[in-house]
């Protein structure tokens, strides 16, 4: 009958000494974790290693060790997708509400063109009507307004050519508002795994994989 196999005093020693080699490393990474956050600095497999002083193999081999860094780059991806989203909020707010004004202002124009035309067709009758009757001064008075009243017109219709280019760029910056919200969306809905997709990097020097 085979009997267990009793570790020699050295080997027993070396296992020992490689566990608390082991377990310093990843108190180490959980620090260095710990103070990437305090720092809201970028979380990434190179940061914690070169802080933890351990190899990026050692991150990726290492059950807790890849837990602990993947845990802090998913927190740290949605605090940056929130973040991102309250900011396109604040610009989307403020691109609808520059588009309200201008079309409140285009409409202004509108009505304000409008009733100066009316006018204008006003005084025109009234000078075909009573040119007959009315003095040289009169008349000049009249064709002095007719004529203020044009170049009025045509800047009003200028700024109503203004305010209608305004209010194309405030649509054209909603539609990039509303389509940058939906990437976001679609990012937020599958945000994927940040280390399977990287894969174990080559070992940057400090603590060995463990077998």
């Amino acid at each position: 009958m085979k009997t267990a196999t009793v570790p020699e005093p050295r080997t027993a020693a070396a296992l020992a000494a490689r566990r608390r080699k082991t377990e310093t490393a990843l108190q180490r990474v959980h620090e260095a974790v710990a103070r990437i956050r305090r720092e809201k600095a970028q979380v990434s497999v190179a940061a914690v290693a070169r802080r933890a002083d351990v190899s990026r193999t050692f991150l990726y081999d290492n059950p807790e060790a890849r837990t602990a860094v993947a845990s802090a780059m998913a927190e740290a991806g949605e605090c940056r997708t929130r973040i991102l989203a309250d900011q396109d909020d604040k610009h989307e707010a403020t691109w609808r509400e520059r588009a309200l004004n201008a079309e409140d202002a285009l409409k202004t124009a509108q009505t304000e063109i409008l009733a100066q035309r009316t006018h204008i067709g006003e005084l025109l009758g009234q000078i075909r009507d009573l040119e007959a009757e009315w003095t040289e001064e009169a008349i000049q008075r009249i064709t002095t307004e007719n004529t203020t009243l044009k170049q009025r017109i045509r800047q009003l219709t200028a700024d109503s050519r203004t305010l209608d280019e305004r209010l194309k760029a405030a649509r054209s910056n909603l539609r990039f508002q509303d389509r940058r919200i939906a990437d976001l969306e679609a990012r937020l809905a599958d945000p994927g795994s940040a280390l399977s997709a990287t894969g174990p990097g080559p070992a940057a020097g400090g603590e060995s994989s463990d077998p």
